[in-house]
């Protein structure tokens, strides 16, 4: 299996390390032929508009899109999520936009108000995952198909629409691999979802 990370801004190396670290081969994409025989592609967290922007600069936004619209699976954390949702309230360049949400970008505040916090997430099955919020967004709305896979003051944080996984905070910058291995699991069509 051949996962590639994004590699134009924001959290790339802890993506990398994370998923070596689960003997996954892991490839950084900063060019369109880069996306040539990989199995899944992650979005690190960063800042979604910079991310945006340099996704069309250098030609990967319509590839991207296009693989997500053809099952292709990926995994956005936190500029990640935005940058995968349909709809983002405060994003002044288009998102790759494939996923049934709509969000709001730095919906708990600045970078002073930053946290971390312990999410149910069952799909996990062991126990809570510790979050880490960093200018994260929030999702203000889901429709059908997609999968709410936990929750933060009753609303969602990290979901899931068939081959598609994101959430606001960061696993990368965490020692719990749980959701790359859940992602994994994805990828090899391990994982149970709702279609």
């Amino acid at each position: 299996m051949k996962i590639g990370v994004l590699a134009l801004q924001g959290a790339v190396a802890e993506h990398i390390q994370m998923l070596s670290a689960l003997d996954t081969e892991t490839l950084p994409v900063r060019l369109p032929k880069e996306l040539d025989g990989l199995d899944a592609l992650v979005i690190p967290g960063g800042e979604s508009t910079t991310i945006s922007k340099l996704l069309s600069d250098y030609n990967l936004m319509k590839p991207i899109r296009k693989l997500a619209e053809q099952g292709f699976p990926i995994f956005g954390t936190c500029a990640g999520l935005i940058l995968l949702a349909k709809r983002v309230s405060n994003l002044e360049t288009d998102p790759i936009g494939v996923m049934d949400i709509e969000v709001t970008r730095n919906a708990f505040g600045r970078q002073v108000d930053s946290f971390e916090t312990d999410l149910k997430v069952p799909a996990l099955h062991n126990g809570s995952f510790h979050g880490v919020f960093i200018r994260a967004p929030i999702i203000d709305k889901t429709e059908d198909g997609v999968e709410v896979l936990c929750q933060l003051y009753e609303r969602p944080v990290a979901v899931r629409q068939g081959k598609l996984l994101a959430c606001a905070f960061h696993p990368e910058l965490t020692d719990d691999s749980r959701f790359h291995r859940y992602f994994l699991d994805i990828v090899k069509g391990d994982a149970d979802c709702k279609k």
